[in-house]
Parts: C-alpha cells; structure tokens; sequence
C-alpha cells in the first residue's frame, strides 16, 4: 500500500524493517534489501535504522521528505498493534482489580505485577498468559466477529490443543466482555521475581503447542492422587522458586484440574 499523505513519520503504525520508501522530490527508491552504496550502508538496513544525517543519495532531500512506496510487512505490524490494544486492555482490568480489591489480601506476590504474556492468534482467538500476584492463568479471547458478553461466568469448557485438553473456566469483566480462563497457578508464593513468572508464562506458550508433551501430561489418574496427597499433608515443602514446564502444564488438564 502506497502512503502520499505525508512523510515516512507520518504512519500511525510505524514502518516495518521491510518498508521501501520513495524521496518525494526525486523518486529515488531506498530498498532495504539493497542498502545504500553511496553511504555505505548494508544491505538488510531497514529505513528507520538509518543514520540521522542520512539524505537522498541524489538530490540531498532529509529523510523526512521521503514516503512510504511499500511496505510487506504492514500487516504483521497491523496484526501487532490489534494485539496490543487488546492486551492492554486485559491488563487494564486486572491492573484496576489489583488497585481495588486484591492488593491488601495476605496471599497475594507483591514482588508480580500485572502482565500479559505471549498472546497470539489461535484461529480467529487471541491466547496468551495473563500473570498477576495472585494467579497466572492461560486467557482465550474472542475473535473480533465475536460477542463472549453472554458467557454464563463458572462454566466450564474443554478445549484441545496439541499437548493435551485443558479445562476452561468462562467468565466476563466489565471492560474487556467475556474471556475463558485455564488457571496455571491460583497463587503465586513460588515466584520470587516478575521475571521468573514471565519465563514460566513464555514456556507455557511454547509448550502448549508442543505434541512432544502430550505423554507427559497425559496423566490425569497421577496428577490426581498427587493433589490429593498434598491436600493431606499437615506441612507443606519449601517451594520452588521455578516451578517446571510439566507442573504447569498439567495444572490446567481436563479432569485432573481441581474444582
């Protein structure tokens, strides 16, 4: 898509390391995959990467003088910013519960903040890990066609991915509608830094779409009895400050997650 609107700055998305832009007094192109010889600029250099004082190799214009002829990847940089306005608002709402209600209640991680990780499209829904002081849970969000405001809130749902089906809870918030949860964690003592929680959060995604790990967590009659146990002890171990992929993983299991 070509943009004469105005100068390269002038985009609300910004250009992507791909974009191809055009001197407005001239016409000549600068291609990221070629460079620039007459500055000695490497191939692979994308526009916004160039050196302040860089002008049209043959008229001398600014840069700003110079507009958007293509860009290949606009839509990754449309995709991205759809994303992010519905990640911030996952965020915002939590941000406000955290503010209003959770932040004086003697379980919560006060060394967490409110974040959304990993988000990504899956099908036509946004999936990511939402990781608060108080939980971190797998968050499925509705396609933009789609109105989730009716989702009875503790309804339970099964949804399948490639290592192994996971249980659902529904749920609505006033700001960003209905939303299904999978809770990885219902505290959040064992981490002791943002960082650590947000590499969990990370490796769930990739994992969760890892077929490798369906025999791994495919041990729901284990996970069970294990739970079971724990319930039962009178004292609880030391907790680990990293918990591991396949403890989280199976944490959200269909028919071996709790309640």
């Amino acid at each position: 898509m070509s943009v004469f609107e105005g100068g390269y700055h002038h985009s609300d998305t910004g250009l992507s390391p791909q974009a191809v832009l055009e001197c407005k007094i001239c016409w000549t192109v600068y291609d990221p995959a070629k460079g620039c010889d007459f500055r000695q600029i490497d191939p692979g250099t994308p526009f916004t990467a160039l050196p302040e004082d860089w002008t049209c190799p043959t008229c001398g214009a600014e840069r700003t003088q110079f507009l958007v002829q293509s860009d290949p990847g606009a839509p990754a940089l449309l995709e991205e910013a759809a994303i992010r306005a519905k990640t911030r608002a996952l965020e915002a709402e939590f941000i406000e519960i955290w503010h209003a209600k959770m932040r004086d209640v003697p379980m919560v991680n006060r060394a967490l903040e409110v974040r959304a990780v990993g988000f990504r499209r899956h099908g036509e829904h946004l999936l990511g890990v939402l990781v608060s002081p108080w939980f971190m849970n797998l968050v499925l969000l509705p396609a933009e066609t789609e109105d989730w405001s009716g989702l009875k809130p503790g309804a339970k749902e099964v949804i399948d991915f490639p290592s192994g089906a996971y249980e659902f809870t529904h749920n609505t918030r006033e700001m960003i509608g209905g939303y299904k949860a999978c809770s990885l964690f219902s505290m959040m003592g064992e981490f002791r830094t943002q960082e650590a929680a947000v590499d969990v959060a990370r490796a769930v995604m990739a994992a969760l779409f890892d077929e490798g790990n369906r025999a791994e967590t495919d041990r729901r009659a284990d996970i069970r009895a294990s739970r079971e146990a724990e319930a039962a002890a009178a004292t609880l171990p030391e907790p680990d400050p990293e918990p591991s992929r396949r403890a989280v993983l199976t944490g959200g299991l269909a028919g071996g997650a709790a309640g």
